[in-house]
């Protein structure tokens, strides 16, 4: 990646503030919960912290947040079912791109390739294409 995850989190998470109004103290409480702790303790944060995303649809800061720290998860839990939520999240996030800093556009489209990869969903290349189409199928 050409970023660090961990540092556009903080960016992020900085800029919601305004977005979650009411909820924020509970972001913070859940954020410094998430960062300070591993295992049992950090996941249920982190899963909190999905929670309010899903109570704020138009939180574009938090949602940018929220793929960032998945991506946190996949570095410390390496399961399908992150990748899998990284891949969800990133892809509403790209699906409308109005009023969204491009730089943050960048790093989720990057992130989201890294997700579907680590599926091993890759993007396949016109070479991968033409082999595909050329390799006998069963009874060819």
């Amino acid at each position: 990646m050409q970023f660090d995850a961990a540092l556009a989190a903080q960016d992020t998470f900085r800029l919601a503030e305004a977005e979650l109004g009411s909820d924020w103290d509970a972001a913070v409480e859940l954020e410094e919960t998430f960062s300070s702790n591993a295992g049992a303790t950090a996941r249920e944060a982190y899963e909190g912290l999905l929670t309010l995303a899903t109570r704020h649809p138009n939180a574009h800061a938090f949602h940018a947040f929220c793929i960032y720290i998945t991506w946190q998860q996949v570095t410390e839990e390496t399961i399908a079912r992150h990748f899998e939520t990284g891949m969800r999240l990133s892809e509403s996030y790209l699906s409308s791109l109005d009023g969204k800093d491009q730089q943050h556009v960048a790093y989720i489209t990057e992130l989201y390739e890294s997700f579907r990869a680590g599926l091993g969903l890759y993007e396949e290349d016109e070479i991968q294409v033409e082999f595909r189409k050329d390799t006998p199928k069963g009874g060819d």
